[in-house]
């Protein structure tokens, strides 16, 4: 039941996370770099960096490919965006971004379990 828990969860909530990274993706390949800079490094980074962490590492999580270190990058950007980039909002607006940044550290601390490309 463990392994099946596990996945339910690193797939249903990586599959909730491309739903906010497929717009950034969708800029990226259509080269519409207008996005915000909450770290200073510029636009077009800002937005490659979190297309990586809300588009690129989920899709490596729902499958449990390197699912630790992929977690990890999605965990960083949620911190960024509710620390930094929503720092002086409301909890309630910077409450979905603190929610993933919990799911994903889980991720990363337990693993995928045996149902996945890891199998651990």
């Amino acid at each position: 039941m463990k392994d099946i828990g596990l996945a339910f969860f690193r797939i249903a909530v990586s599959a909730m996370m491309i739903t906010h990274g497929l717009p950034k993706f969708q800029k990226l390949i259509t080269g519409n770099f207008e996005f915000g800079d909450p770290i200073g490094i510029g636009a077009a980074p800002s937005l490659f960096l979190a297309v990586i962490g809300e588009f690129i590492c989920p899709i490596l999580v729902i499958i449990g490919f390197k699912t630790r270190f992929a977690a990890i990058p999605t965990a960083i950007t949620m911190a960024v965006a509710g620390f930094i980039a929503h720092a002086a909002d409301p909890f309630g607006t910077k409450e979905k971004a603190l929610l993933y940044l919990v799911a994903f550290i889980t991720i990363a601390l337990l693993g995928p379990g045996k149902f996945s490309i890891d199998k651990k």
